[in-house]
């Protein structure tokens, strides 16, 4: 009698919980029943072939190897993929995820970076997940280092270590935003250091929210092979579709 009634108590928290905190589409914002809406969830699909072989950004030529940006640019990270084109629902999210603290997003980003890019992640042979750490006056406005977040959600799904202390920023920088592609890589050139113990020999990846013309990646990529890391991967929620 005791454990029905227990049970029954159980049951009306719960419901009394989904009436005040309903479950809400991360791609859209709506209240859903699913993870994602059905309408999210026809529309916003991960990028598929053919794909950039060094940033993962779709090609319209299927016997291209490189995106327009990657034939013109030299890479320091080695490859990476990104979970979708930033636009629509995808760019709405992410948004949403640094600007106005849904870090609760961050589990469902990875879970899914985790379905698409899991055996890309295993066949690469990384051994240490790296977030692209953030200015000091960016941090304390915003309160958390989405990336960092992200990193942590990525760890526990692809059983792979992370390491959020060791790359860190020498300045704080303009916004890359509001910068053409020659001025972002100046913008962040030589901005990161490395405080951690030798990476010699070792894969790593790099996590971020977004990837632009992949400057930032670039920067941090290039410290990392100065610590002696053998090659430099790197995943993100969603990538541009090309300057």
């Amino acid at each position: 009698m005791e454990r029905s009634i227990r049970k029954a108590a159980k049951r009306a928290l719960e419901a009394l919980l989904r009436l005040l905190y309903p479950n809400t589409c991360p791609l859209c914002g709506r209240v859903t029943r699913e993870r994602v809406c059905p309408a999210c969830a026809d529309a916003v699909r991960p990028i598929g072939e053919p794909i950039c072989k060094k940033c993962g950004k779709p090609v319209r030529d299927e016997q291209a190897e490189y995106c327009r940006d990657c034939s013109r640019v030299r890479h320091y990270f080695d490859e990476g993929r990104a979970l979708w084109l930033h636009r629509g629902q995808a760019a709405w999210s992410v948004y949403q995820f640094k600007f106005h603290n849904r870090r609760i997003y961050a589990g469902f980003y990875a879970s899914e970076m985790a379905r698409v890019h899991g055996a890309y992640v295993r066949r690469s042979r990384v051994c240490l997940i790296i977030p692209i750490p953030l200015g000091r006056r960016k941090r304390r406005r915003r309160g958390f280092n989405q990336a960092e977040v992200l990193a942590g959600e990525l760890s526990g799904r692809l059983q792979v270590p992370v390491d959020a202390a060791h790359l860190v920023r020498r300045r704080d920088t303009v916004p890359q935003k509001s910068l053409d592609p020659a001025a972002r890589r100046e913008n962040v050139r030589g901005i990161f250091a490395w405080t951690g113990c030798s990476l010699e020999g070792r894969n790593v990846l790099l996590v971020d929210d977004i990837y632009t013309t992949g400057s930032t990646l670039d920067s941090a990529a290039r410290t990392l092979k100065k610590a002696g890391a053998e090659k430099v991967y790197f995943l993100t929620i969603s990538i541009g579709q090309g300057y």
